[in-house]
């Protein structure tokens, strides 16, 4: 029995922080491209023709495969294997981004979008789950998902810039093209340095179909019916059934993974209060995030008529706080102050940032109205991101860290993907609603009423990262103690194997 610990714990990898390049480079392409393409969107919307109330589509399409798919994608990462799921995913987004950089209409480059989505799903939580395994001890940990939260977090705005510089210099299909080379770039990679994760011929169970099926059935239900919304209203029947009919199937996805032996997400990773409270941290943030991503977008180029290059310099700034609030300070603290100590106040600073943004108008200028939203919300996201991401496979069995991965992967995707359609709905109304008595002839008019949908859009995304600053404070209470990580992980991964050796037997 001593000599157990001795071998499930094999010496770090000297190749592991190559490896961490690799994997932070699939996790830059995953995330970037939400971003790279709402610079492109404008552009890609007059070409193919897609309509204002289709165009969140081209957003929502990869937020919905992605997140509806993760749990999934996670899961036969942890029965196949992680390295050969990650291979998988990575020459299948090159695919699908290929498709969708030759798109010649709307349905052709939302299903492409939707190819990416599910090819990332294989992808991301592969990419979490080797990091996971890769580094336990507690320095290099922070240090490793330091890097890794602000990829998470910054490569979104990384993503406006390239969009910017490909949309401006080539066109919007690069957007889509660049991918390519960077999928397979990464995959060479990942061939050369990422350990192989062997799997025992005994311990491999059925994939929980059915959970994959409610699951994703009900995110697509809810984020369709609030897309919906946008045109029919919220009283319509259409929205109130897929909404109701969402909420049902993931109600009957609870209940099936409860009763189930193998399930796909197993209750007790989201029981625990400190994962359950990251993953809702994360996702209440990215809901704010990604609709102001939206709208800043347009209210650059469109209102205060930037380039699609300037419009990604613009966002510049937010990468560079981003990053400096992750590895800087909160990569630092994390082994030094409980989780809610950064998690909380990150929040609170993000919402100081949307805040700041409520007070935008046509005559605003960059550097006194968007540039210090953008450093708030910078710094906050950075507090955010990072513990947020340690704590969602901290402690968790081997066997399971795909599926743990996964739901921090999830939250984040579909919280996107919610907050895109309904912030972009709650924008459009608002807009529509000034609009009345008020007449659409002027080009002023015009401006302003946008505006006034992005800043009362803006309000809720406020509202939303207050609530999520006051769960945080219920839910997470946990405390570093020394070694945490790597006695964890240890213990878990014993506990694993013995559990396979009983399988076995």
């Amino acid at each position: 029995m001593s000599a157990q610990p001795a071998m499930v714990d094999p010496a770090p990898d000297p190749r592991r922080w190559r490896a961490l390049a690799v994997i932070a480079l699939a996790q830059l392409m995953i995330v970037l491209d939400v971003t790279i393409v709402n610079i492109a969107l404008p552009s890609a919307q007059h070409d193919l023709g897609i309509s204002n109330g289709n165009r969140q589509w081209v957003v929502t399409a990869y937020t919905l495969a992605f997140g509806g798919l993760l749990l999934l994608g996670g899961r036969v990462g942890d029965l196949y294997g992680r390295k050969r799921t990650f291979m998988i995913g990575l020459l299948g987004f090159a695919a699908a981004s290929a498709l969708g950089g030759s798109s010649a209409t709307p349905e052709m480059l939302f299903a492409a979008r939707a190819l990416q989505g599910a090819f990332g799903a294989l992808l991301a939580p592969s990419a979490l789950g080797l990091l996971s395994t890769t580094f336990t001890e507690p320095r290099q940990r922070s240090t490793a998902f330091g890097i890794f939260g602000a990829i998470a977090a910054g490569g979104s705005a990384i993503g406006f810039i390239a969009g910017g510089v490909l949309t401006q210099y080539l066109n919007w299909r690069w957007c889509l093209f660049v991918n390519v080379p960077i999928a397979l770039g990464a995959a060479f990679g990942a061939s050369r340095l990422l350990r192989r994760d062997f799997i025992g011929k005994g311990t491999r169970i059925p994939l929980d179909l059915p959970g994959a099926l409610l699951g994703c059935g009900g995110l697509l239900a809810i984020v369709y019916g609030t897309s919906e919304a946008e045109s029919r209203g919220w009283s319509h029947w259409l929205v109130l059934l897929c909404l109701a009919l969402g909420a049902a199937l993931l109600a009957a996805f609870v209940a099936a993974e409860r009763h189930c032996d193998h399930p796909l997400l197993p209750l007790h990773i989201v029981g625990d209060r400190n994962r359950g409270g990251a993953a809702l941290s994360v996702g209440l943030a990215v809901v704010g995030l990604f609709g102001l991503f939206l709208f800043l977008t347009y209210y650059l180029q469109e209102i205060k008529n930037f380039s699609p290059l300037l419009t990604g310099v613009a966002f510049l700034p937010m990468t560079g706080a981003i990053v400096l609030s992750s590895t800087g300070f909160a990569a630092r603290m994390m082994t030094r102050v409980p989780s809610r100590n950064l998690i909380v106040p990150g929040l609170l600073l993000a919402s100081c940032g949307m805040a700041w943004l409520t007070r935008l108008t046509v005559d605003s200028a960059y550097a006194d109205s968007v540039l210090p939203a953008e450093l708030l919300l910078g710094l906050g996201m950075g507090m955010v991101f990072m513990p947020s991401m340690s704590l969602a496979t901290l402690g968790i069995a081997p066997r399971e860290t795909g599926a743990a991965a996964a739901t921090i992967n999830s939250a984040q995707q579909v919280g996107g993907s919610i907050g895109t359609a309904l912030l972009n709905t709650i924008a459009a109304s608002a807009t529509t609603t000034y609009l009345v008595g008020r007449g659409a002839g002027s080009k002023l008019v015009q401006a302003t009423a946008a505006v006034h949908g992005y800043t009362v859009a803006t309000t809720v995304a406020l509202g939303v990262l207050l609530f999520a600053a006051v769960l945080a404070f219920v839910m997470v209470d946990h405390r570093p103690t020394p070694g945490e990580a790597a006695r964890k992980d240890t213990e878990a991964t014993v506990g694993t194997a013995a559990s396979d050796r009983a399988h076995t037997a």
